[in-house]
C-alpha cells in the first residue's frame, strides 16, 4: 500500500540548497552523485521535490522551461526519482501529476528509459522520437572533415544563441549562458566567418558529455566532435537522435565506441518537437531536453 503521508503530500520547489539532498538521492537509486549536473539543473530550472520525514527526499525531478519566462513556449522534465524505500507505491505518478498541473498548459518533453516508459504513456506522454547513447574514444578511421572549428570565444555567444533559438525552436539563453563555467570545452564551427554550428563537453564522472551539439549538417557534427575528442582524454558519451544514421555510425566505426542505451523521446500536449531536427543532434543532457 502506499505510505499515504507521500503519496498525498505536496510537492515543494527544490534549490541550489538541495543539491546534496538531490545527489543523495541519485546515489540512493544507484545512480551517479553527478552534483554538477544537478547543479546547472537547480540553476537554471526547478526542482520539485517530495521530503521523506525520516530525513532527505523521497521523490525529485527537475523542469527547465524555455522561451519567454512569462509563458513558456515547451518544458523539459528530467531527474524524475523516487528513493528505493519508496519505490512502486505510486510516489513518482503524484510528484508527475503535481507537475504537470503546475506547468500546465506549456507542452512538456522528456528522455523516458524504457523502464520509466510506461508511466509517463499512462500520464497521457506520446513518443515522437528515440536517442541513443554511446560512449567511448572518438578514434574515426575516415579522413578528418575539412569543417573549420576553433574554441569559442566571449564574441561567439551572441551568434550561438541566435543559431539555437533557430534550431531548437524556443529560446534558451537562460541555460546556455552558463556553459562557459558549467562546460570543460566550449566550440564553434564556421564557415566564410559564418557560425554554422556549436558544441560543448562538459565532465560527468570520468567520461566527457557531448552536449548540445548544434551543426548545419553531419559533416559540421562530426568535425565539433572529433575536435572536442582531440582536447581531452576522457571517454565522450552522447545522445544521438537515431534519424542522424550516419553521424552514429561514424561514431560506432572507431573501435573503441559503445553503444549504451535507447531512450524513448516523449511529448505532452505536442505532436511533435519545436525547431529543426535535422540540426539538433544531441540535446545539453537528456535532463533537460
Amino acid at each position: 500500500m502506499p505510505t499515504p503521508s507521500l503519496a498525498t503530500s505536496s510537492a515543494r520547489t527544490l534549490t541550489v540548497r538541495d543539491l546534496t539532498a538531490c545527489a543523495d538521492l541519485s546515489e540512493d537509486r544507484g545512480w551517479p552523485r553527478e552534483e554538477h549536473k544537478w547543479g546547472l539543473l537547480l540553476a537554471a530550472g526547478r526542482g520539485y521535490g517530495i521530503d521523506d520525514p525520516a530525513g532527505g527526499l523521497a521523490a525529485a525531478c527537475v523542469v527547465t522551461s524555455y522561451g519567454p519566462a512569462d509563458r513558456p513556449e515547451l518544458a523539459a522534465i528530467g531527474m524524475v526519482l523516487v528513493a528505493e524505500r519508496h519505490a512502486r507505491q505510486g510516489i513518482g505518478r503524484h510528484l508527475m501529476q503535481q507537475v504537470l498541473a503546475e506547468i500546465a498548459p506549456t507542452p512538456v518533453t522528456l528522455h523516458a528509459t524504457p523502464n520509466g516508459r510506461p508511466l509517463y504513456e499512462q500520464l497521457g506522454f506520446k513518443t515522437v522520437g528515440r536517442a541513443e547513447m554511446v560512449r567511448g574514444h572518438v578514434t574515426p578511421t575516415t579522413p578528418e572533415s575539412p569543417v573549420g572549428t576553433r574554441a569559442a570565444t566571449a564574441e561567439d555567444l551572441a551568434g550561438v544563441l541566435r543559431l539555437d533559438t533557430e534550431v531548437f525552436g524556443c529560446d534558451r539563453t537562460h541555460v546556455l549562458i552558463r556553459l562557459p563555467a558549467f562546460a570543460d570545452q566550449f566550440r564553434v564551427a564556421e564557415e566564410d566567418g559564418e557560425l554554422i554550428g556549436y558544441a560543448a563537453a562538459w565532465p560527468n564522472m570520468d567520461t566527457q558529455v557531448v552536449g548540445p551539439l548544434i551543426a548545419r549538417d553531419t559533416d559540421t557534427a562530426k568535425a565539433l566532435i572529433a575536435s572536442l575528442a582531440r582536447n581531452t582524454d576522457r571517454p565522450l558519451r552522447t545522445d544521438i537522435d537515431v534519424r542522424h544514421e550516419e553521424l552514429l555510425q561514424w561514431l560506432k566505426s572507431s573501435p573503441d565506441m559503445d553503444a549504451v542505451a535507447f531512450n524513448s523521446v516523449m511529448a505532452y500536449g505536442i505532436p511533435a518537437l519545436p525547431g529543426d531536427w535535422t540540426r539538433r543532434f544531441a540535446p545539453l543532457t537528456v535532463a533537460a531536453g
